[in-house]
Order: structure tokens, then C-alpha cells, then sequence
């Protein structure tokens, strides 16, 4: 009986000594640094008089659900989800590595150009001013090492390639956009962060002076001088990067000098904004356009190729460089299935389409002709 009693008494000392340390871990685990916290103080109050927040969290112009409703595109979801984490990855990720083309950034000097840097990360210099936008130079573009893993030969670039930057901008916070590892290596380099609402809170709590950071709501106009002005635009997506949705906002960016107007749209579905800001700006010279890590159960939060075109026209570029993709799989359509398609969704747009590369420099005037890289099934 007292071996009985022995057994049962240990068996729940040690199951409850597991569940402690799995509980342990597990708070250990979402308090990293990041995963970053919610906004608070200040920073708060002034998101509190955002037009776009809602007790406690941000909404797009127009509310859309992330998930579609329909039951069909549910199951599709599910489907996908374990496809994509336990299923066949053939044709997700490309057969060899990708192509790249690494440019010496301390060598170009002050001229104007961009370098697409693979995914949805950019490099632009303006108006002598150095920017850079949603850098991810990590090998996974999550916080488990296992997951979204950089196709083979993408990531070129490190911290240590990179002169001083003028401004990082961060259109929102999700994991393929907002990299901690990344960050904190670029840190001794960053001038300004540039960011919409809350997502500051993330870079005071990685020990970023708050007078380093310039965190303004949708239709803001930053003027950071010598001829370069910053536009927070507004996008239809979401942010999170835990289970809390919403908290901080999202955007698209748009830089101009008396020369140029770049725009960058940031992740985002279709609506009527993007017609609105070609009607806002007139044109722009050059356009950075999310095409790829699409679903028709989150048809909503990204655009298909052939709205990605639309959009493109929307807003009345003349040249236009397809981003989110050409690094990582966050869908299951086939790798190069978004360049593809918009190679067709483009044929009878009136703008120039071009496909760089990974580190390729774009310029902005005059005709480059870029090679179909992604054409290596």
C-alpha cells in the first residue's frame, strides 16, 4: 500500500513539476523581447485619438474580416495551414537557389536608385538620404526557427552591408516585416524610425531613444527636409504578433522629393484607397506593389496578381516592382506563381513592369531591362 501510495504521490509531484516548467517555458517563451508589448502611456493616448481605432484595437477605411466566412474557404484555410506545415513543400520553395545580383551599397554613392532586397524589404536612396523599409535578413521569417524559411541563396544581405540610415521605415508589425534580430543589428545605424501608430512601442521597449522615433497615423506628412517629404498611407491589412489582433497599426508609405515620387504599399487587399491616393499624388515614378502570399480564404488582407495590377494603375505608376515574394513561402501557391501571373495581369497596363533581382539596382528613370529570373522551374 505505502509503495502504492509512494508511486502516486511521485507521479504527481513530477506531473506537476512538468507542467510548472512547461508553464515556465511557455511564459518564458511569449515574454522574449520580440514579441514585443502593448502600447501604453503616451503612446497610447495618442492612438486613443486615432479615427482608426476602436476601443481596443485599429480597423481598415472599411472593416473586412482577415478569414473569409464563407464555409468552403474555411476548410480551405485548414487545408492549407497543414498542407503548408506538414504537406508536400514541391514548387513552394524554388528547385535551386535564387539568382541575386549583391550590390555594394558603399559604393553608390548619392545617386538615386533602389535596390529590392527580396520579400517585401527595399533599400532606396533620395534626395542624399539613405532608407530603409521592412528589413528581414534573418533565415526564418518567424519567431520558430523552422518556420518560413528563406528560399536557398535569397539572403544576401546582412547589417554589415548597410552605411548609416537616415530613416528605417516599418509599414507593420508581422514577422516577415518587423525582424527583432535585424533590428537590434541595424541599431547603431538607424537615425529615425518611421512607423505607423503603436509600432514604436516595440522599437522604445529594444532600447530606441523615443526622439528617435516618428510614429504618425494614416495621411500624415513627415518632412524630414532638404526636399524629402514621408507620407503614412493607409492600407487594408492588420497586425499582431500574437494573439491579440490589431493592437498597432499598418500602412503603405510614400516617399517624395521635387524629383521623384516612390511609392511602397506595405502588405494590403484591395479597395477604393488605392484610387484615392492616385487621385491624392498624381502619379508615381515608381511603384513597390505586395504580389504574393495570397488565398482566396484571406483574399481580403492580400492582393492576386490581377489586383495587384489594378491597384498598380490605381494609383498611376509608371514603373512598378512586384515585392512579397522571391524569399519565402507564406502561401501555397508555387513560388513563382505571382510574377508569372502578373506578367499576363500587366499586358494591357500602362505601366512599365519590371522584375530586379534580388539586389539589382532599380533606377528611376529611363528603360532597364531585367531578366525573368523566377523562370527556373
Amino acid at each position: 500500500m505505502m509503495n502504492r501510495r509512494n508511486f502516486v504521490r511521485n507521479f504527481a509531484l513530477g506531473a506537476t513539476g512538468l507542467a510548472a516548467a512547461t508553464g515556465g517555458g511557455i511564459f518564458y517563451y511569449v515574454n522574449r523581447p520580440e514579441f514585443g508589448r502593448k502600447p501604453s502611456g503616451e503612446r497610447l493616448k495618442k492612438i486613443l485619438t486615432s479615427p482608426h481605432y476602436f476601443t481596443d484595437h485599429f480597423e481598415c477605411l472599411t472593416p473586412v474580416k482577415v478569414m473569409s466566412d464563407d464555409s468552403d474557404e474555411k476548410e480551405n484555410r485548414i487545408s492549407a495551414t497543414w498542407k503548408f506545415l506538414f504537406g508536400d513543400k514541391t514548387g513552394l520553395v524554388p528547385p535551386v537557389p535564387v539568382p541575386t545580383v549583391k550590390t555594394d551599397l558603399f559604393l553608390l554613392g548619392d545617386d538615386d536608385c533602389a535596390i529590392w532586397m527580396g520579400h517585401s524589404t527595399i533599400y532606396l536612396q533620395l534626395a542624399g538620404r539613405k532608407i530603409l523599409i521592412d528589413p528581414v535578413f534573418s533565415p526564418y521569417a518567424s519567431p520558430i526557427f523552422f518556420v518560413n524559411r528563406a528560399f536557398a541563396g535569397s539572403n544576401i544581405y546582412s547589417a554589415n552591408d548597410f552605411p548609416a540610415l537616415d530613416v528605417l521605415a516599418i509599414t507593420h508589425d508581422h514577422w516577415d516585416h518587423l525582424d527583432y534580430p535585424t533590428i537590434m543589428a541595424l541599431k547603431p545605424k538607424i537615425k529615425t524610425v518611421l512607423c505607423p501608430l503603436g509600432v514604436g512601442e516595440y522599437f522604445e521597449q529594444w532600447g530606441f531613444n523615443v526622439d528617435e522615433i516618428i510614429e504618425e497615423d494614416w495621411n500624415s506628412v513627415i518632412d524630414f527636409g532638404h526636399g524629402l517629404m514621408a507620407h503614412v498611407l493607409p492600407s487594408q491589412h492588420f497586425s499582431g504578433r500574437m494573439l491579440t489582433q490589431n493592437p498597432t497599426e499598418w500602412c503603405a508609405f510614400a516617399f517624395v522629393t521635387p524629383r521623384w515620387k516612390i511609392f511602397c504599399s506595405g502588405d494590403g487587399g484591395y479597395s477604393p484607397h488605392f484610387k484615392d491616393i492616385g487621385k491624392k499624388f498624381d502619379s508615381f515614378d515608381l511603384a513597390f506593389m505586395e504580389n504574393g502570399q495570397y488565398n482566396r480564404a484571406w483574399h481580403a488582407i492580400h492582393l492576386l496578381p490581377e489586383e495587384t495590377a489594378q491597384a498598380a494603375q490605381d494609383i498611376r505608376a509608371v514603373k512598378v516592382v512586384p515585392i512579397h515574394a522571391g524569399k519565402f513561402a507564406l502561401a501555397r501557391h508555387m513560388w513563382n506563381e505571382p510574377y508569372k501571373d502578373l506578367i499576363v495581369a500587366s499586358a494591357d497596363k500602362f505601366y512599365e513592369l519590371l522584375t530586379p533581382r534580388i539586389g539589382e539596382p532599380i533606377k528611376f528613370h529611363g528603360r532597364q531591362n531585367f531578366s525573368n529570373w523566377f523562370e527556373i522551374d
